[in-house]
């Protein structure tokens, strides 16, 4: 095999991974990937076009029958070896993440970790891949509900958690028979790339899994509209996502997808105040605020207002900025200059509107963040529900807070809302957590502990923040299509 990698002019030149082989792109033009922690150049990747779009579709496409037609059980086998490859480079891939994306080396460590389950838990359940036997009305008849692959399946990830949230579409993709053309974002592909090399090692057919780079408006959309893709499934932004199902529509291709969020966090007057600052703390500054399910608007119950908003300005105020390869600290920068920008211009925006700075609002200061995208941990309070610090998402470590005074006027607030992916609901009455169940608009509902979701259950976005889901049984299910036969007997 061609390495996957190789230095020019001082600096790794990382290929693309098509049919079991590492390869440059047709053109030969190259995309650089810089470090968010200091601005200097790290790798370059190819700059893939649609040429090398097709190539890796029709790779996929010859590769897809053999794999369909490999039992289930075997499948899994190998995913679970290549889940294996994937911890037995824990390190080496929690690196290049910290390197390329900026987040705290422990939390890439954690990544590393979730990658390899996202491809091991589907692989542990491909026995349990069920179909249906339903009675016919018609005598000496038999309804069976078949379940079969879509066949060529696109994967394109987000740069927040770009080596997770691939294995996490790779893992049900392939063990559900399909085969699948990833794209990783361009300014955090390269852990991604390694995926390759360690596919091959734990005995993955060629053209099973291939890994492209390239630019959004080329490669990537090539591999949403060409008629060889039966189905994308993407991990970003709302914008991004609206626009692939207009391009997808053409071909009538399946589309899932796991899009922006403004997650409320409610905090009721019977709830748990110590326990709900550190899940705040936890959930709103983790990766440098960086996730779709981060509380993005606070809700307090005025008669605790006072005590959260004290031990929550107090706890937040302790958290290290620095240098995300040290054990110590908790908020490395920001991925690239344009996200820092768009933050600083939100929250001058809400003060001018009339927030109210209680900590942050600007830039760290000081030699060590001279260089790099860097942005203090931020408390806005005198918010308003109309202000766009609370109705747009902001990816970074701003926390708007409203007082409230019910139950009923926080589930106002927190259902006028685009988005519909995470809410967190911090209460000991029953009856209003089995009203949230009924009421509370989003997909994903965390109560009375921080974010986190779990290989078993669904990940599944409402209204503006998605279509389809992930994880678990459904999951899985989401990447097979059905066959209905009416077997007559008679």
């Amino acid at each position: 095999m061609t390495p996957s990698k190789e230095t020019k002019n001082g600096v790794d030149h990382h290929r693309m991974f098509i049919n079991g082989e590492y390869v440059e792109s047709v053109s030969g033009k190259t995309i650089d990937v810089h470090s968010p922690t200091n601005e200097e150049l790290l790798y370059t990747v190819p700059n893939g076009n649609i040429e090398d779009a097709n190539l890796a579709l029709q790779s996929a496409k010859a590769a897809q029958p053999a794999w369909a037609a490999m039992p289930a059980v075997e499948r899994g086998t190998i995913l679970a070896r290549f889940a294996d490859k994937i911890r037995e480079n824990r390190e080496h891939l929690a690196r290049i993440l910290t390197m390329e994306m900026g987040k705290t080396y422990a939390l890439a460590l954690g990544e590393v970790d979730v990658s390899a389950d996202f491809i091991n838990f589907p692989a542990q359940a491909a026995r349990r891949i069920e179909g249906d036997l339903l009675p016919s009305d018609t005598p000496n008849e038999h309804i069976w509900i078949h379940k079969v692959p879509y066949g060529v399946c696109v994967g394109i990830a987000a740069w927040n958690f770009p080596l997770a949230l691939s294995c996490r579409k790779i893992g049900p993709c392939l063990t559900t028979g399909n085969v699948m053309v990833v794209k990783p974002p361009s300014v955090t592909p390269v852990a991604v790339m390694e995926l390759g090399r360690l596919a091959a090692e734990a005995g993955i057919p060629k053209g099973v899994l291939n890994l492209v780079t390239g630019g959004g408006s080329t490669m990537g959309e090539e591999l949403v509209t060409n008629k060889l893709t039966r189905l994308v499934t993407m991990t970003g932004s709302t914008a991004t996502g609206q626009e692939i199902f207009r391009k997808a529509a053409a071909n009538l291709t399946a589309v899932r997808l796991e899009l922006g969020g403004k997650a409320p966090f409610i905090l009721l007057e019977d709830g748990n105040v110590d326990k709900a600052v550190q899940a705040a703390v936890d959930s709103r500054h983790l990766n440098s605020g960086q996730v779709c399910t981060c509380p993005e608007r606070f809700y307090i119950h005025e008669q605790v207002y006072d005590e959260f908003l004290s031990k929550y300005t107090d706890a937040v105020s302790k958290l290290k900025i620095g240098d995300p390869m040290l054990p110590d600290t908790h908020i490395g920068p920001k991925v690239n200059a344009y996200e820092t920008e768009q933050l600083e211009k939100m929250v001058n925006n809400a003060v001018a509107q009339g927030a109210n700075l209680v900590i942050g609002g600007k830039r760290p200061t000081g030699s060590e963040f001279e260089k790099g995208h860097w942005y203090e941990p931020t408390i806005l309070t005198e918010c308003t529900n109309d202000m766009a610090i609370m109705r747009d998402e902001v990816f970074g470590v701003v926390s708007p807070i409203m007082k409230v005074s019910s139950f009923e006027q926080a589930l106002e607030l927190a259902n006028d809302s685009d988005y519909g992916l995470a809410a967190f609901l911090f209460t000991n009455d029953m009856r209003l957590i089995q009203r949230a169940v009924l009421e509370l608009e989003f997909g994903e509902i965390y109560v009375n502990r921080p974010m986190g979701e779990q290989r078993q259950g669904f990940h599944n976005g409402h209204k503006l923040s998605g279509t389809g889901g992930e994880d678990g049984k459904y999951g899985m299910d989401n990447y097979l299509e059905k066959k209905t036969f009416y077997v007559n007997f008679s």
